[in-house]
């Protein structure tokens, strides 16, 4: 890939780049909902149906625990659980621990060569408060020398707000930064029009078109 100018700091995007829920979201939903109601739900159509509420509120999701309720009691609109305050708890518990997520395999390879070779290395991820703690236990967080939470901020990706934050943290013009996220909107444009370089990781695409990669592997060929 051809940058405009030269690259000296790499930021991330978290869910979907960095790291995935375990075994997937409607595995974790399937499984917390039968220690409620002793009831074997199907993981896919949790996870079919997660999906399609997600994207029904994108752009609209501040992370928010309230948000997050929100969407739970969506997702389960059919059950007694959308109204089960114990049950949400104990979903939302469970995904500030790392038992809930696994690392990517071309990450912490990757993570360790960009750091070798000299560049600053950043987070920017629209999460609440429990990203922290997540990604000091799953022992991430000592990679990063900035991390940035939209939660914290009270900005979200694609806000150009969240990538200036981030850009003054680090010292550095936007055009010197590279953001590498799997969200064509949030990580992608919204990075752009912030003046930041940016790719977008589709790890089960075909092959990649220009912007985009199907390993972080492929950052390996950054030259600082």
């Amino acid at each position: 890939m051809k940058w405009r100018t030269p690259i000296r700091a790499v930021s991330f995007d978290v869910g979907g780049t960095l790291i995935a829920a375990w075994p997937s979201v409607g595995h974790v939903y399937a499984a917390v909902a039968r220690r409620f109601t002793g009831e074997l739900l199907k993981p896919r159509a949790l996870d079919k149906r997660f999906a399609a509420v997600w994207r029904a509120r994108a752009g609209a999701f501040d992370h928010s625990r309230a948000a997050w309720a929100e969407l739970v009691a969506e997702v389960f609109a059919r059950s007694p659980l959308a109204a089960n305050e114990e049950f949400f708890n104990a979903l939302y518990e469970h995904f500030a621990s790392p038992s809930a997520w696994r690392i990517y395999d071309d990450v912490l390879p990757t993570l360790r060569s960009l750091r070798q070779r000299g560049f600053r290395l950043a987070v920017i991820s629209n999460w609440d408060d429990r990203l922290r703690p997540l990604l000091e236990r799953l022992e991430l967080s000592r990679f990063f020398e900035v991390i940035v939470v939209s939660g914290e901020l009270g900005a979200h990706k694609p806000a150009a707000e969240i990538f200036a934050h981030a850009a003054g943290r680090l010292g550095l013009a936007p055009g010197a930064i590279l953001h590498v996220g799997d969200s064509e909107n949030e990580d992608v444009r919204g990075a752009r029009a912030a003046g930041f370089q940016a790719v977008q990781v589709r790890r089960e695409a075909p092959p990649s078109p220009p912007g985009r990669i199907a390993s972080l592997c492929e950052l390996e060929g950054l030259s600082a």
